[in-house]
């Protein structure tokens, strides 16, 4: 299907690239059909891009790229909609944010891919994370629209 997007244009996304987040995204709870695009000038980065809405875009990294040590505690529950057949199996990414500093890391509520059956959450942690992680590391570079 062809994807008109106000960001990156109009984009040909096959339906095996859409992952349905059953709950939506955290604020954006009636978004439910996502595809994660590459960021054509910096790999470090990603976009989940609304099916459905073509301005909606969030930038999202790894956050094992920028805090090795992150890890994700949640409960298990949580991790039902994600139709795992092994928890270690699922793909992590962040969101990232700018606030009046720079740029943030949600580390606090990751979003979880089950990159096989298509699946996606975004989940709050049960640990001590934080909301807004400082991105000091100078290679993420936004464009002035994020």
């Amino acid at each position: 299907m062809l994807l008109h997007t106000t960001r990156f244009g109009t984009i040909l996304v096959e339906s095996d690239d859409i992952f349905l987040f059953s709950r939506g995204l955290i604020g954006l709870e009636d978004f439910r059909r996502w595809v994660l695009l590459a960021d054509a000038e910096n790999d470090a980065v990603g976009w989940l891009q609304s099916t459905s809405h073509s301005d909606v875009a969030v930038a999202v990294v790894s956050p094992r790229r920028f805090v090795p040590e992150y890890q994700v505690h949640v409960p298990r529950v949580e991790l039902e909609q994600l139709q795992l057949d092994e928890l270690d199996r699922a793909f992590v990414l962040t969101l990232v944010s700018r606030n009046g500093h720079g740029l943030t890391l949600n580390l606090k509520a990751p979003v979880l891919f089950n990159l096989d059956r298509r699946v996606a959450c975004q989940v709050v942690t049960s640990d001590d994370q934080p909301l807004q992680w400082d991105l000091t590391v100078p290679i993420i570079k936004l464009r002035q629209s994020a």
